[in-house]
């Protein structure tokens, strides 16, 4: 272990841009328009409906191109983001190539509109196609559509998809329950209430997952659809996952594949090859897609030929004889709509770009570094002094991430995972992710290196986890104090249960604050 730096943020006491400007000011001075364009167009108010002409100017701030771009650099050097190691699990965390980037810019993407005729959208048409047609290669099923805005969405595709499916069977009403696992990412059983199914949720045993009596138990010819991930945040695959889908489909229930978790696995195994009905691929994680402030996101979902009527339209489809895509809305047992129009497509632009980039060999490479990757920095953790792992009697190797636990340093200094992802800070890495509610493993963290980051990376990574450990034996109330060098120190969160006090626009701020808000917005 070598001592890690500690690094220093830019603090700037930056106020809210809100609370900025000058009445006047400009970024921009627009000229008057010439006097022929005037006469011929009249007075640009008049073009605009006169109940949708504002009242009152709007609220905001007057300010110059530098002071704009001034305060956005001030704020982006106080904050920490990807640019740093940031081993952060479950997510697969990508470096977002600069290339896929900027082909997402250009104007025949950017520029695009979804009511286009779809003979102006052939390029873009048929990336959307040929990509289908990669992932179709990756997961073995007969059709993808994008229009899910993120994970959530996909899975909740599936609930909208196993509806129309056994509504058009006759057998909604009978089969409304959805089984899944404690492990399973939320959003599989919370889609399935949304969705209005009851669900079923199987804990854990001694093997790192539920049992196939406890699935035995709870199929019945209730079921409608099994929703699970696998390999699970602990990096446990279940080897019996073949059985359990077997086993739900002999019960006459659907099979739908969360992989979330692909990474580790990608070009390993496939979907519609271990019997799924179902899949889904998180685009903005594991194909190289952005994931940051809460999106854009992507959630491909695909299917059986057999399930793919029921797909949300429109479908892009390509006409062999003419060689042009199309837009397929003519779709009578289609769902409708999860979203509106396509989907997010410049997400998906930077997903193809990253499959054609990597290859079919590049992306097995990718998974076995992965793997690689994940079982160095578990060998790393487990020497740290406090730090245990999930299923720590389980000695197979983990997959694409393992959850590890604080549980034995929070007992004996105090210092749990709070404590350390506010003192990471210190040293220029981002903290990682913890677990999804409910907390299977006490004070957990559960760190993923992908294929990306270097070994020197994850050994700086480990080293800080190894610091902190440490200081929590030997400055205990250094570590409780943390951030140090952060922008800003630490909060006080009472605000946060509190709505009378905080605000997620400028307009509820200024309600909820009154005049004195108003005072210092100046």
């Amino acid at each position: 272990m070598s001592t890690p730096r500690e690094v220093t943020q830019a603090r700037w006491n930056e106020p809210v841009v809100m609370e900025m400007g000058v009445p006047g000011r400009r970024g921009a001075v627009f000229p008057a328009a010439e006097a022929e364009v005037a006469a011929a167009v009249g007075e640009a108010s008049s073009l605009v409906p006169a109940a949708m002409r504002r009242r009152a100017k709007p609220a905001l701030p007057e300010m110059s191109e530098p002071d704009v771009l001034r305060h956005y650099l001030h704020l982006s050097q106080e904050v920490l983001g990807m640019m740093n190691i940031s081993l952060f699990g479950t997510c697969t965390m990508k470096y977002n190539s600069r290339l896929s980037e900027q082909i997402s810019l250009r104007p025949q993407m950017a520029d695009m509109h979804p009511y286009q005729d779809p003979r102006t959208l052939q390029g873009i048409l048929e990336i959307v196609h040929e990509f289908d047609l990669i992932l179709r290669q990756l997961s073995g099923m007969d059709q993808f559509v994008f229009q899910a805005a993120g994970g959530a969405h996909a899975a909740y595709t599936q609930t909208a998809v196993t509806r129309g499916y056994f509504a058009a069977k006759g057998e909604l009403e009978q089969r409304n329950q959805i089984i899944t696992t404690i492990q399973a990412h939320p959003c599989n059983p919370a889609t399935a209430a949304t969705s209005g199914f009851e669900v079923i949720t199987l804990m854990l045993e001694e093997n790192g997952y539920p049992s196939i009596e406890a699935l035995k138990a709870a199929l019945s010819n209730r079921t409608a659809a099994l929703m699970l991930n696998n390999p699970d945040d602990m990096g446990i695959y279940n080897p019996q996952i073949k059985e359990w889908v077997r086993l739900a489909k002999e019960a006459g229930a659907l099979a739908f594949y969360d992989h979330a978790n692909f990474n580790g696995v990608m070009s390993k195994i496939r979907a519609r090859d271990l019997g799924f009905d179902a899949c889904m691929f998180m685009l903005h994680k594991t194909f190289g897609g952005p994931k940051g402030g809460g999106g854009p996101a992507t959630g491909a979902y695909g299917c059986s030929a057999e399930l793919a009527p029921f797909l949300p339209k429109p479908v892009v489809v390509k006409d062999e004889a003419s060689g042009l895509y199309d837009l397929d809305y003519d779709r009578e047992m289609s769902v409708g709509k999860v979203r509106e129009f396509f989907g997010n497509l410049h997400i998906v632009m930077r997903a193809y770009a990253w499959a054609r980039a990597m290859g079919a060999e590049g992306i097995a490479e990718a998974s076995d570094i992965s793997v690689l990757a994940n079982n160095y920095m578990e060998k790393r953790l487990l020497a740290v002094d406090g730090v245990t792992k999930s299923h720590p009697h389980l000695d197979e190797y983990r997959l694409e991430m393992t959850r590890y636990s604080l549980e034995k340093l929070k007992e004996e200094t105090g210092i749990g995972v709070a404590e350390l992802s506010a003192r990471m800070v210190d040293f220029g890495v981002d903290a990682p992710w913890l677990a999804h509610e409910p907390w299977l493993v006490p004070e957990p963290f559960t760190p993923e290196a992908g294929e990306m980051w270097s070994k020197e990376d994850i050994d700086t990574w480990c080293d800080v986890i190894a610091q902190i450990a440490k200081e929590a034996r030997e400055n205990t109330d250094h570590v409780k104090a943390a951030p140090h060098n952060a922008a800003i120190h630490a909060i006080d969160g009472s605000a946060l249960d509190d709505p009378a006090r905080w605000a997620t626009t400028w307009r509820a701020y200024l309600k909820k604050h009154g005049a004195q808000a108003r005072r210092a917005a100046g």
